[in-house]
């Protein structure tokens, strides 16, 4: 090496004196700073006078910077000469312009698994006086342009030569094998040899490996190593928890998450706001949306103003659990603060608006979108297509259909299907079957939810040949009938009476393997019972609940009313209380019993027997469930309570009507529209004045939007008058215009 430099000082032919008269030369130019004369002389200048000045000004940094601004896009700034300077600049500890320069050697070198730039730093390591700093440098360049197996044979170069890369080396390899989603036992292969050489993880090591862990959904791992680095004395930070916390929400382990949430003030770490940002998207996805309010207060407490990603994902979340009132105070407190809500967050209040029916406010929604530079997706234009044709606007649908494929959007077999279902709503079935022809034309096969919505659609006009018409035509397709495609077609023969051809096309289904379904059970069930077989209609419901299936308020509002017809009245009551029993159960069966044999997946299915009680009047049945599912600690949801509230109300105890009404927003529900109105009425019809009072203050309290302002005062004035009328038109308005929990179908 040292020969090699007396080389480059001392010139010994004419040659090299010829470049040592160049480099002399452009040394002199930059440091009369005159860059502009540099240019006459860049065609004569070569590589070796490059190194030559390189050498030369090695220890002058603003010299280095001037020459490398030179010389970065000139012919003769070669591999070696870019390798020196690699050296220089780290030296210097200009670390973002060698990142910059290193970057073009990986990009720019033709080199097999980079060899010749190792190569070539090698040669230069000693002339630049460097450390092994440069090394880190270059594997990490590598990495970042995911050049991955290029940087690992530098790391091993460098072993074999000696030299000793260190931590960064191999946690940029890491890192960028975890974002490239390499295999984790890659990541955990190299983790091992990093160990087996000597070098140390870090923190930062032990963040990406957990990182990588907890992606694949592999949280064992990712805690393993969170226990590991607490036996090498390794401090785990507030990212560490961050990426666990997330690791068990993506698991739908949100309890085990607030746990560690907990823990860490334990280690003298404070939680921030991705810590709970985290935990609420958890909470969202779970859809416990009442247990949000209490974390929102700790942060406040903490000083932790919610950002777009609090907001995004709590408007997200209110919709999915069909809170649109709470959505929309969210999304407009939101944009009050100067937040912009996402593509995701609008197509979610698009998507609630289109359920409620209200397409003028997702529409509203969808202009606010354009209007804030967002872009609209194709699930954006879908839930906007199917909005409309839900409510039989084809026009609109239509319109927006072309708008989509205008804005370079290719209309997915979902969209089409959506389509699809509007047409044969409205009975247009030569469209719909035209469109299922335009569908194939444009290479997009229909699928079998496409097949069974044309299907639906003939039998909702008890055009039954036409509809195995079409079910013999996707057999021929190789699209088999799935359990939607044969519970429409039984239905369509229980409609029409033809009892026999729909059970032999119930066996027909279970030959093939397919379970039936609840809603099938249910039409074969009324079929029986309007042709007066209620033996048949009891073994169908006999056998619906051993193959695991729970009636509905449906079922039972089916076999009651059958059984009530041929007087069978106190059949029809314990038929009420058959839930997962056999009929051999005795009279006394307790409710205590009843709960008790419920499962956490099947307990939801005890709303609708409960359900069944409220319907028909029998208050104290529903009330010893609800006392004996409270003793045996299942909280009750949102359902529950608007099912229970709305059936003291209907059954005139009012007073146990409030006081269900108030445990309810004490849990942080809201009550559903049809509710409140049961509610309202209930209160001013037994003249508790006090009550009703606070009811409707609940209700303008809660109605934060602006658009609300007029419905409002319309409320105020109307109930000071004691016009209730009114007030309940206001408030049916309000919710139709999304300003209020909308009408739940449990209730209707």
């Amino acid at each position: 090496m040292h020969r090699r430099l007396s080389t480059l000082s001392t010139p010994t032919t004419t040659a090299a004196a010829a470049h040592h008269l160049l480099a002399e030369k452009a040394l002199s130019l930059l440091k009369r700073h005159h860059p502009d004369q540099l240019n006459s002389i860049s065609p004569s200048f070569t590589p070796e006078a490059t190194s030559y000045l390189l050498l030369k000004s090695q220890h002058d940094q603003n010299l280095i910077l001037k020459l490398l601004n030179w010389v970065k896009h000139k012919p003769f700034f070669t591999i070696n000469c870019k390798c020196m300077t690699l050296h220089i600049l780290t030296r210097f500890k200009l670390y973002k312009t060698a990142q910059t320069l290193a970057q073009d050697v990986a990009l720019n070198t033709k080199d097999t698994h980079a060899t010749v730039v190792f190569d070539s730093l090698k040669q230069s390591y000693q002339l630049c006086n460097s450390t092994s700093a440069v090394f880190d440098l270059v594997v990490k360049a590598y990495s970042h342009l995911n050049l991955i197996d290029d940087a690992l044979n530098i790391v091993n170069l460098a072993k074999g030569s000696g030299f000793m890369p260190g931590v960064l080396s191999y946690n940029a390899i890491l890192d960028s094998a975890i974002r490239c989603r390499r295999s984790v036992k890659f990541a955990e292969k190299v983790y091992r040899e990093m160990i087996s050489n000597g070098v140390s993880p870090n923190v930062f090591t032990y963040n990406i490996l957990i990182r990588g862990f907890c992606a694949v959904g592999n949280l064992d791992m990712g805690l393993s190593l969170f226990g590991e680095m607490e036996r090498y004395g390794c401090l785990a930070n507030v990212v560490t928890y961050n990426t666990l916390i997330d690791g068990y929400c993506k698991l739908r382990k949100t309890d085990e998450a607030l746990r560690l949430l907990r823990g860490m003030s334990l280690k003298g770490l404070d939680a921030n706001l991705i810590s709970y940002n985290v935990i609420i998207n958890g909470l969202c996805k779970e859809g416990r949306m009442n247990e949000i309010s209490q974390l929102q207060t700790e942060m406040n407490r903490k000083g932790y103003v919610p950002d777009e990603v609090t907001f995004n994902t709590l408007v997200n979340g209110y919709c999915k659990d069909g809170n649109f009132h709470q959505a929309l105070v969210l999304h407009s407190e939101m944009v009050k603060n100067g937040l912009s809500p996402n593509v995701i967050t609008y197509t979610s209040l698009i998507n609630s608006m289109c359920k409620s029916g209200n397409m003028n406010r997702a529409m509203e929604f969808f202009n606010q979108m354009h209007e804030r530079g967002l872009r609209p997706n194709e699930r954006t234009y879908t839930t906007l297509i199917d909005g409309f044709c839900q409510q039989g606007f084809m026009n609109e649908a239509y319109r927006l259909l072309n708008e989509m494929t205008d804005n370079g959007f290719s209309a997915s077999i979902i969209t089409y299907n959506a389509i699809l279902n509007g047409l044969c709503k409205l009975g247009r079935m030569e469209s719909a079957c035209e469109l299922l022809k335009d569908m194939v034309s444009k290479s997009l096969q229909p699928d079998v939810v496409s097949y069974s919505t044309i299907i639906s659609g003939y039998c909702r006009y008890h055009d039954l040949d036409n509809a195995f018409r079409v079910k013999q035509e996707m057999a021929k397709k190789g699209i088999l009938p799935d359990i939607i495609t044969y519970s429409t077609l039984i239905h369509g023969l229980c409609e029409d009476r033809k009892l026999t051809d729909a059970f032999d096309l119930f066996q027909e289904m279970l030959n093939t393997g397919l379970r039936p379904d609840e809603f099938i059970y249910t039409s074969l069930i009324n079929a029986y019972c309007v042709e007066g077989d209620l033996d048949q209609a009891l073994k169908l419901h006999d056998e619906m609940m051993q193959k695991g299936f729970l009636p509905d308020t449906v079922t039972y509002k089916v076999l009651i009313n059958g059984l009530n017809k041929i007087a069978r009245t106190r059949e029809a009551k314990r038929l009420l209380l058959k839930l997962f029993y056999e009929d051999s159960v005795p009279l006394e069966i307790t409710y205590n019993n009843l709960i008790e044999s419920c499962g956490k997946f099947e307990f939801k299915n005890i709303v609708a027997l409960m359900k069944g009680f409220c319907m028909k009047g029998l208050m104290n049945e529903a009330d010893q469930a609800f006392e004996s599912m409270l003793r045996k600690n299942h909280r009750p949801d949102e359902a529950l309570y608007n099912v229970i509230v709305h059936g003291h109300c209907k059954g005139g105890n009012v007073q146990k009507a409030y006081n269900l009404y108030k445990e309810m927003r004490k849990s942080g529900f809201a009550p559903h529209t049809m509710t409140i109105i049961a509610l309202v009425k209930a209160l001013f019809m037994e003249g508790m004045n006090k009550e009703l009072s606070r009811v409707i203050e609940n209700i303008l309290k809660s109605c934060k939007l602006t658009d609300a302002e007029l419905a409002n005062v319309l409320v105020k004035i109307n109930h000071q008058e004691g016009n209730m009328d009114a007030v309940l038109n206001v408030l049916t308005d309000m919710a139709k215009d999304g300003l209020l929990p909308m009408l739940s179908s449990d209730l209707a």
